[in-house]
């Protein structure tokens, strides 16, 4: 079995400036899996940099609202809200609430830094 607190696991600042926490990743933890799960937030009035991954991509919204930039389409989200990324797509998510936007980020297959492009 594996428990795991999500206020226990370290951050780090991602390639797209978001804050993560690297949740459940097949390189971290004895588990036979193919994806990734990481928690992201972004501080109110940021944005993440304009990225896209070889993997697909879902974001479960935890807390917070925004837009979602995925190729030449912007949503707003919410809590409560999923976003499915498909792969290749340039995507890139903005706070524009008050607070913390955090949301789930689900890769399939895992992430690596190798499967992701920053558009600078």
């Amino acid at each position: 079995m594996l428990v795991k607190n999500t206020k226990e696991v370290p951050h780090f600042i991602a390639g797209d400036k978001t804050i993560i926490r690297e949740l459940l990743h097949p390189k971290n933890e004895v588990v036979d899996i193919n994806y990734s799960i990481a928690h992201a937030s972004v501080l109110e009035g940021e944005a993440s940099l304009p990225h896209a991954l070889t993997s697909s991509e879902v974001y479960y919204i935890l807390q917070g609202s925004g837009q979602v930039f995925i190729d030449d389409s912007t949503k707003q989200v919410q809590t409560g809200d999923i976003v499915f990324v498909p792969p290749k797509a340039t995507q890139y998510i903005k706070n524009t609430g008050e607070g913390v936007l955090s949301f789930l980020c689900i890769v399939e297959p895992f992430w690596t830094a190798a499967s992701e492009h920053i558009n600078e």
